[in-house]
């Protein structure tokens, strides 16, 4: 049977939408100038569930363009984990099936991962911009020699405006993902947090370039 991909990118943005209601059992592991990382065990597998929040010196519409997940997006630019960016397959105007590619990281302990995701993109009432993806499986990504194969559950991003400041957006973030292969738990744990904190200080220089 043909999987439902605008339904499974409905229900992923469903669930950041409550995580974002949710701020119970979160607990701190990192802080930075630019972002406050926090964990709790994840309800979808037997890892965590990572949530960034931060401030960006951007307008929403200059974080979303750097961090929206589209075909010869910025995204690769910036983003040390992420090599690669493709759309496989359209589903509607919001709703597209795309595969990431990830270079090694950690010093090499993690070698280069591929990931199938349905990724929805949505504006809210509000002024929100929303990403909501989660792994999908499809026919033309079977899975490559040379990547292991991981898995985001449902994940994404939340570019919030921030009222009567035109030129600052919060960031609320939400990852978890399965990197599959073999990796120590100690390598995941520290992994994250440190790649979250990565990602809001190259997302705060390149929206910073992008207004220069």
């Amino acid at each position: 049977p043909a999987m439902d991909y605008a339904g499974l990118a409905e229900a992923a943005a469903e669930k950041m939408g409550l995580y974002r209601r949710d701020p119970g059992g979160w607990r701190g592991c990192r802080r930075t100038s630019e972002v406050s990382v926090s964990w709790r065990p994840s309800a979808e597998f037997a890892g965590n569930v990572y949530r960034g929040e931060g401030i960006v010196p951007a307008s929403p519409q200059d974080v979303w363009e750097c961090i929206k997940p589209v075909a010869d997006g910025r995204r690769t630019k910036w983003d040390q984990n992420v090599k690669d960016f493709e759309v496989v397959e359209a589903i509607s105007d919001t709703v597209s099936v795309c595969r990431t590619t990830t270079p090694s990281a950690f010093m090499r302990i993690i070698s280069p991962r591929e990931f199938v995701d349905v990724v929805l993109m949505r504006q809210c009432e509000d002024g929100t911009m929303l990403s909501a993806a989660t792994n999908v499986e499809h026919p033309l990504c079977p899975p490559q020699p040379k990547f292991v194969r991981g898995f985001n559950f449902p994940c994404g991003c939340f570019c919030i405006p921030l009222p009567g400041e035109p030129d600052r957006t919060q960031l609320l973030s939400f990852f978890q993902t399965d990197l599959g292969g073999y990796l120590p738990q100690t390598v995941v744990d520290s992994f994250f947090p440190a790649s979250i904190a990565g990602f809001y200080s190259n997302l705060t220089k390149a929206v910073k370039a992008l207004k220069a």
